[in-house]
């Protein structure tokens, strides 16, 4: 029997380390999907008085609700039952699921044990690639040598050491966006980007694709984003080293500005973006999830002095907006004429949902001091009055909601996941 057929024939077992937001919410994902046959999550430590603990903890969610009511309505019954305590097994809605306690390293956690060919690594702790197997803080290649085929990163690698590159056989996809590149004769370590960089995505290709906004002069975004577990309740004493000290304020009572490593991950899924400078930056509030991007974009328009030439409207930015959706057969791109609120959108199966009732644009010219551009021809500066270029622009502000959670990237990390494990067949 070849090594293909005897992948076509294995059980799909799927592993995830960590059961925090994205690592609870990811078994979720898949328990509903019934794609994997089984699932080992791995949580390191012991949790609570034993296994019933850990069970309530996977059926009880504040945002979501009970799993049973969220996968089959408000009439049904629980589907977590306890099979073996010792041994950490639960069968979740028929899916056999093995609880492991034991290792927090990577590289000691055994997947080969269990057949596991590719792991969802939820802990947010392991985003350097360039580590070692054997490093002593651990590694996400320890997975790899744990066994697994192929490691999904639920968050943007982080690269510690900045003379150093990504290695080869990384990358990072966003499903809908460029999940296609995955070869599996290359990739090992696959990096799911992160909540908002998978809604900005979203939002910025429609307007690459189109011929009338395709060439963006500048751009940037301010995400209005749900708390999440980096922050703290009340307010904390920061980590040695931390220089971000609002981050240690209290999230209950308080709007906090930070930074997003979105522009820059953007820039890895779609390098159109590279040349334009794009500009993130992230404003925490008090919620629990559904955030919200601002995209502030600038184009030139094709609008004269006299206005004889029609200039990008907003109607025309909706336009696009709501033909992309049309054409779109999964639904990860939703445009919506509806007034919404953030608590609405809750759950929604969809990478972005376009507000587009809230979108404008307003056209404006701006002058160009042309002596202020290096290596430009003199001629050039001659034809221009008083050495100033007047151009025609169109300044479209777009806005788009995104489950930050389950709804918008569990869900798209959990497309990807499959796509992957189908590459490997």
């Amino acid at each position: 029997m070849s090594v293909t057929d005897v992948l076509e024939n294995r059980r799909p077992v799927l592993g995830i380390n960590s059961l925090g937001r994205i690592g609870k919410l990811t078994l979720w994902h898949h328990v509903g999907r019934k794609y994997f046959q089984e699932i080992i999550v791995n949580i390191g430590r012991e949790v609570g008085t034993g296994l019933n603990a850990i069970a309530q903890f996977i059926e009880k969610d504040v945002t979501y609700g009970t799993i049973h009511k969220f996968l089959y309505g408000i009439k049904s019954d629980r589907i977590i039952q306890i099979v073996d305590e010792k041994k950490g097994k639960l069968l979740i809605d028929g899916i056999p699921v093995t609880i492991l306690r034991e290792a927090r390293n990577p590289a000691d956690i055994g997947w080969r044990n269990y057949g596991v060919d590719i792991v969802a690594e939820c802990t947010g702790k392991f985003r350097d690639p360039t580590l070692s197997p054997e490093d002593p803080k651990g590694s996400i290649k320890g997975h790899l040598a744990a066994g697994a085929k192929v490691v999904i990163n639920s968050s943007a690698f982080k690269i510690k050491n900045k003379a150093l590159s990504a290695p080869s056989d990384t990358v990072t996809l966003i499903y809908g966006i460029n999940h296609s590149a995955f070869n599996y004769k290359k990739h090992l370590i696959v990096s799911a980007a992160s909540c908002t960089t998978t809604g900005l995505a979203h939002m910025v290709k429609p307007l690459l694709d189109n011929v009338e906004t395709s060439k963006l002069l500048t751009a940037s975004m301010s995400t209005v984003h749900a708390v999440t577990n980096s922050q703290s309740v009340l307010d904390s004493l920061p980590k040695a080293g931390e220089k971000d000290l609002r981050k240690n304020r209290s999230i209950f009572n308080n709007i906090i500005l930070t930074s997003t490593n979105a522009a820059e991950a953007l820039s890895q899924v779609i390098p159109e973006v590279k040349s334009i400078g794009f500009m993130a930056d992230s404003i925490r509030i008090p919620t629990n999830t559904e955030s919200l991007i601002v995209l502030n974009v600038t184009f030139q328009s094709q609008v004269n002095e006299d206005g004889t030439k029609t200039p990008l409207t907003t109607k025309t930015i909706n336009d696009i907006y709501r033909k992309a959706a049309e054409k779109d057969p999964e639904g990860l791109l939703i445009y919506s004429t509806e007034q919404n609120v953030s608590t609405d959108l809750i759950g929604v199966n969809a990478a972005i949902v376009i507000e587009g009732q809230f979108n404008h644009t307003r056209t404006a010219f701006i002058d160009v001091d042309l002596s202020q551009i290096p290596a430009l021809p003199a001629a050039v500066r001659t034809e221009a009055t008083k050495n100033i270029l007047r151009i025609p622009v169109v300044h479209a502000k777009i806005f788009g909601w995104y489950d930050n959670e389950y709804g918008s990237y569990t869900n798209r990390m959990g497309d990807l996941t499959v796509y992957v494990h189908k590459s490997l067949r």
